[in-house]
């Protein structure tokens, strides 16, 4: 996702994996989600950023990152739309915290 143009579109399956994650662990540090999501730092920095611009997400001074109830609505329509028109998810399945 290249954060410079204006009409960039990101890959639904990134953020698939980022919300995901985001379930799984409530409220996380951005290093941590960028382990957890296998991105690079700076890619998932600007993935939170596209995020938290439509809402999905928040970011708190602390740099924690949250997901809002738009976000969780979000990924089950991604997935639901994922498994209809797809027919299966891509994206690995993530490691179990530990």
């Amino acid at each position: 996702m290249n954060s410079e143009a204006p009409n960039s579109k990101p890959d639904l399956y990134v953020v698939a994996r980022i919300i995901k994650s985001l379930k799984k662990k409530n409220r996380v540090n951005k290093t941590a989600l960028a382990t957890c999501t296998e991105l690079s730092y700076d890619k998932l920095v600007k993935y939170l950023d596209w995020m938290s611009k439509k809402g999905f997400v928040l970011v708190d001074e602390n740099g924690l990152v949250s997901l809002t109830k738009e976000g969780l609505e979000v990924y089950d329509e991604l997935v639901q739309w994922i498994l209809k028109h797809v027919g299966q998810l891509k994206f690995p399945r993530l490691r179990a915290s530990t």
